[in-house]
């Protein structure tokens, strides 16, 4: 089973505000947009496919900034939408047409507050055989009738009432037929997509809701959504790393990324950066990706003679993909030689550089073993590294 997602954000958010707030999917919840909210939920995930974003023609300078702070490269792309989000829906159907997609998940860019048990349900109802999968919650408020002149005629039986959400998930050719079936009858008063898999004569399963799930349709919604990230605690998580290299005789070591002449190197597959590869472990494990090995074995001669501030780079792409923002670097290195004093300045500017932090964030310390042990007898190096990571809107 191959599914795409489709986010809908082409929509204009009319009842959100004053126009010059800008579309409703841009506004600012804890500190970021909507959409980059959404988007990072999608990108986290496990089975995170490949994600159609669906904007506005005037938006494409609100979405570029969000696109490049997620670094997703080509996981995201975005296409123009129409009119209608029926308009829009169907623009992204057709961009996916040579996606060779079983299915595909179509999500409002404006709920912010899925999760990943969600997004598992709905996929698990399609793989267990059904056409459609749409989101619900029991309707759980009297349900009142109001006439034409504002009076309460009869009360609604709830029995049997959902509220849809998304995202809502269906047989990607069936879904993409029925969107151009409603657009060729000149049908345009659909309100989602189960409505138009309904209409076309489709089988929609039920599937269990979240609460968490709401749309962000009014200002209040909005400024409600920024006083619950503000106020929630933040998911920081710290990870540690060591790694420790041979000296034998050369010309001098690399250490935070800066070469040091000296009557020795550090032996390893790689630069033998001990420093870098500490940090590399440090931040991988603040989000359970495994460690260096795991991404670039020894064993692959690609990596021979490489320089460590990749594997540092890589390290951080990874983190930032799954939501994290990298608050603290620190390294200590334990060496009797050569002395690291001198060179720390450059070491904490080249991991500012490599992570894209301020240099106030990055930390290198140095102190020798007392002449104790293999580090005192100067048989190696050895490096102990902490990585500070929010990841804001995540579960721990």
């Amino acid at each position: 089973m191959k599914t795409g997602v489709i986010i809908v954000a082409a929509g204009r958010g009319e009842r959100a505000g004053s126009p010059q707030d800008g579309p409703k999917q841009y506004r600012l919840i804890g500190g970021k947009p909507v959409i980059e909210h959404t988007l990072e939920v999608f990108l986290a995930w496990a089975k995170s496919p490949a994600i159609t974003v669906v904007i506005h023609p005037d938006d494409k300078d609100l979405i570029a900034p969000v696109l490049q702070r997620l670094d997703a490269g080509d996981r995201i792309r975005t296409v123009l939408g129409g009119a209608t989000r029926q308009q829009s829906v169907l623009a992204g159907l057709k961009a996916m047409a040579a996606d060779d997609l079983s299915h595909v998940m179509i999500h409002d860019a404006v709920r912010p507050f899925i999760d990943h048990d969600l997004l598992d349900r709905v996929v698990n109802t399609l793989s267990q055989g059904a056409q459609s999968a749409l989101p619900v919650l029991a309707v759980t408020d009297t349900l009142k009738r109001g006439s034409a002149a504002g009076y309460s005629e009869e009360t609604v039986p709830r029995a049997g009432l959902y509220a849809a959400q998304t995202p809502q998930a269906f047989a990607y050719q069936a879904i993409t037929q029925a969107h151009e079936q409603a657009a060729s009858s000149g049908r345009d008063d659909f309100t989602d997509d189960a409505s138009i898999a309904e209409w076309a004569g489709l089988p929609v399963k039920l599937v269990e809701g979240l609460v968490d799930n709401v749309k962000l349709t009014l200002k209040r919604d909005i400024t409600m959504a920024d006083e619950k990230l503000t106020q929630a605690l933040p998911d920081v998580r710290t990870g540690n790393g060591y790694d420790v290299h041979q000296l034998e005789p050369g010309d001098g070591v690399t250490l935070c990324g800066v070469f040091i002449p000296h009557d020795q190197k550090l032996m390893g597959h790689s630069d033998a950066d001990v420093a870098l590869h500490a940090l590399t472990d440090a931040l991988l494990a603040t989000c359970g990706a495994g460690d260096i090995g795991d991404h670039f074995p020894p064993s692959d001669p690609q990596w021979k003679g490489a320089a460590s501030r990749i594997f540092l780079e890589h390290a951080a792409n990874v983190v930032r993909g799954n939501g994290g923002t990298i608050m603290n670097a620190d390294v200590s290195l334990i060496a009797e030689e050569p002395k690291i004093g001198p060179h720390r300045q450059a070491m904490r500017e080249m991991l500012s550089e490599i992570l894209g932090i301020t240099l106030d964030r990055c930390s290198v310390k140095a102190t020798t073993n007392e002449k104790i042990g293999f580090v005192g007898r100067k048989e190696g190096i050895a490096a102990i590294a902490t990585a500070t990571v929010v990841y804001q809107g995540r579960q721990a």
